[in-house]
């Protein structure tokens, strides 16, 4: 049985790596004005933080039509038997259910959706599995009994830097900005219930860094996992992460992702953030 794995953009699985797993990915969409850019196709994630500092006003942000899930899936048909399409939390895209939706409308292919319940990397994780799976021979059910698996360790932490993009978003006022930047407040954030919510406020980049450490280490210093570290536009600081984490936990593998153009448009530039689950 070929099953053919789909997630998409938001997982930024780095390319090459999107590319040797065989991993096929459909776009969300950031939109500047009258003009609507397919993250990771049309914009990549270096280009919308040029463009986001060119802009007065926050992009917005659209999931994919359902007609290219059901474009997609009829294309995969051809060579693939299934597809498994490994999505955002339904929690906050509609992504998921845009898969669920193609699916029903496709004949000519068995589609199984799957809802993360996460996004980034995180997500992108599942997505490498279910891939490595697939090529193995695994039956979907299986490949899905191990994503299900893997959902009871997965963990993730994101520092805000900028609090103007979450003021700009609507999540907080103008003055609530002003002084959580004046006073150097860095949130926490984390998912919980499929949903981003806060966990803690931390004064200073620093202290916020060595707290994600501090929480990963109760994971990590149990059992050896798997890790990303996650920038938006921080490309040093995500490096100097990844070698101090593989110098202190060698039984571990890490990666660096980012955050791209959707998630990033929420987070705004300078967050960090790492994900995990039990290898």
């Amino acid at each position: 049985m070929q099953i053919a794995i789909v997630t998409d953009s938001t997982a930024y699985i780095p390319e090459e790596v999107r590319k040797r797993h065989g991993i096929h990915m459909i776009p969300l969409s950031v939109i500047f004005g009258d003009e609507s850019y397919r993250e990771e196709i049309d914009m990549t994630a270096e280009s919308f933080w040029e463009e986001i500092k060119r802009q007065k006003e926050l992009p917005t942000t659209s999931q994919p039509p359902v007609g290219e899930f059901v474009e997609l899936f009829e294309s995969l048909s051809k060579e693939y038997d299934a597809v498994i399409s490994i999505h955002l939390s339904s929690g906050i895209s509609g992504t998921y259910n845009g898969a669920v939706t193609a699916g029903q409308m496709v004949d000519s292919i068995k589609v199984y959706p799957y809802d993360s319940e996460i996004s980034c990397m995180a997500q992108g994780f599942y997505a490498i599995e279910a891939a490595k799976m697939a090529k193995e021979g695994k039956k979907p059910e299986e490949i899905i009994a191990r994503l299900d698996e893997i959902k009871k360790s997965m963990d993730a932490y994101f520092m805000v830097d900028d609090l103007s993009h979450l003021q700009r978003g609507g999540r907080l006022t103008g003055s609530q900005a002003l002084i959580g930047n004046l006073l150097q407040l860095k949130p926490l954030l984390h998912f919980v219930d499929k949903v981003i919510v806060p966990y803690e406020k931390i004064r200073t980049r620093k202290k916020a860094i060595q707290r994600i450490y501090q929480l990963f280490d109760e994971a990590a210093s149990k059992h050896p996992v798997r890790a990303a570290v996650i920038h938006a536009n921080r490309p040093e600081d995500a490096k100097k992460m990844k070698e101090e984490l593989e110098s202190k936990y060698p039984n571990s593998e890490f990666i660096i992702s980012y955050f791209g153009a959707v998630i990033g448009t929420h987070l705004g530039e300078g967050a960090m953030g790492l994900c995990w689950y039990k290898k």
